[in-house]
């Protein structure tokens, strides 16, 4: 059984709702849970708001100092820290998962997904680079950035169960415990920068580098969409996968407010595909889902201070600290 799960607060359940269903039409033979990093209890949802799929609750799943975590985190920080958590979770509670896939609630899936079920007939890890080929200009995001946020995008990952496997969860649990922030003045850009090291600390590590995989603005400049009846192509490709980072249906005019390098005017050849999934997200409400706060997250003032006061325990911040009085 291959299980599918993303995570989410609750202010992003039109996302999650939105890839399920994508994973509903393509993928039927899957199951697709969503793990819910927030309080049902304390939203209190009206019924049409509760999705149709899983929701596991955080609180669930037994994480070892998680209000710690809470403290230390932002909701980008936290909402990224607990995918390994939820990976050991599953595959303890699912012994029959073969395969456990994590998507970010910000994609859709446009295919079955064969080509990655027989790619984890053999490995361990299928992961997806940023880029596949050199960017040849500076604008964002070009190569330095993917420098300092990592060489995979850990908006995909596909496991298959394994010893290895579980060892590469096992290692992933304990860097993120306390190393999953977005500090890139010491080489920290929440999970993705850890990932790098998958490919040689552990076996059967596959480098995925078809075109139709977790397209998104980062590699734009190397894909262009095409159309053939119902089905999406890449490149002539078939689209696998489509990662909509960065997009806000209430910003139309965007692509994503991570880059700068194209417009839709620039790329005609996207901007069908980016009106139905700005449609398929209002159709399942996130209108009525962004209004909803986390309530794991302290405001980000309280967090500020917080990190700061923890800075200072540092005797060489403590010294500095001293002498700029």
């Amino acid at each position: 059984m291959t299980l599918a799960f993303t995570l989410c607060s609750i202010n992003y359940l039109a996302q999650a709702r939105t890839l399920g269903d994508s994973l509903r039409q393509t993928n039927p033979d899957w199951q697709f849970v969503i793990g819910l990093v927030d309080r049902l209890a304390e939203a209190n949802l009206p019924e049409e708001l509760v999705p149709a799929y899983p929701m596991i609750e955080v609180d669930r799943i037994e994480i070892e100092d998680f209000a710690g975590m809470c403290d230390r985190y932002d909701i980008t920080e936290l909402n990224t820290a607990v995918k390994p958590y939820y990976m050991d979770y599953l595959f303890r509670h699912h012994p029959d998962a073969t395969e456990v896939i994590y998507f970010d609630p910000d994609i859709i899936v446009y295919q079955p997904l064969t080509r990655l079920s027989a790619s984890l007939a053999e490995a361990n890890l299928v992961l997806t680079p940023h880029t596949c080929s050199p960017i040849n200009d500076w604008l964002a995001p070009n190569e330095l950035n993917h420098l300092n946020t990592g060489i995979f995008n850990l908006g995909f990952i596909g496991l298959r169960r394994s010893e290895e496997t579980l060892r590469f969860v096992d290692w992933w649990k304990k860097r993120l415990a306390y190393e999953c922030r977005i500090d890139l003045c010491n080489g920290l850009f929440v999970d993705q920068h850890w990932v790098n090291f998958a490919p040689v600390y552990f076996d059967r590590v596959q480098v995925e580098r078809h075109p139709g995989y977790n397209v998104a603005y980062w590699n734009l400049h190397e894909r262009t969409i095409s159309r053939d009846g119902d089905r999406w192509l890449v490149n002539e490709s078939e689209l696998q996968f489509f990662h909509f980072s960065g997009y806000s249906p209430y910003k139309p005019e965007e692509i994503s407010k991570y880059q700068n390098r194209f417009t839709f005017n620039d790329r005609p050849d996207i901007v069908a595909l980016f009106q139905d999934y700005g449609n398929r997200l209002m159709t399942n409400r996130n209108d009525v889902y962004r209004t909803y706060p986390c309530h794991y997250i302290k405001p980000p003032k309280t967090l500020y201070y917080q990190r700061v006061r923890q800075a200072l325990k540092n005797p060489l911040n403590q010294l500095i600290a001293a002498l700029e009085k």
